[in-house]
Formats: C-alpha cells, structure tokens, sequence
C-alpha cells in the first residue's frame, strides 16, 4: 500500500506552497532543481519542508491540501508553528 503526503514548503521570501506527493525527499528536489515544475516556487527558490502528514489516499491527501490552501497566511503560520511544538 503506497501512501500520499499533504506538505507545505517555506520558500525564499517566506511564503508557503501547499502539496501533495508520495516521497516527500523526491518533492523537495524537484521544487529546488533549476527546471522546478512549479513556476511558483521556480522564483522563490531555495525552499525547504514546512510540514507534512501521511494520508492513506490520493483522494486525502487532495482533500486536505484544498483544506489547508483555503486558510489565511496567518492561520497557515499558525498552523506550521503548532505543529512544530506538538510534531
């Protein structure tokens, strides 16, 4: 059974990208190579994994990224910070 991660990647100038993959290491990369799929953090480059959680399905983890991209960048840092104590 292979799993999906949700993940949130802090970029160079602060702000936050919201994911989904099945190797967040491999992401990472790509994310941070010179041909970076996403033009997004393309320009904000280097970035580095914010958060991440394991889901059970592409399904979930789809799910959950929609649930985290509709929160404010306040509530996002919020969120990145309570994790980081409570993870």
């Amino acid at each position: 059974m292979s799993y999906w991660f949700v993940y949130m990647l802090r970029c160079a100038d602060n702000s936050l990208y919201t994911g989904v993959t099945t190797d967040v290491e491999r992401r990472l990369g790509e994310h941070n190579a010179d041909n970076s799929v996403t033009k997004y953090t393309r320009v904000r480059q280097p970035v580095s994994v914010a958060y991440f959680e394991e889901v059970e399905s592409r399904s979930e983890a789809c799910k959950r990224e929609a649930q985290l991209k509709k929160l404010t960048k306040k509530q996002k840092e919020a969120f990145v910070l309570s994790e980081k104590r409570h993870g």
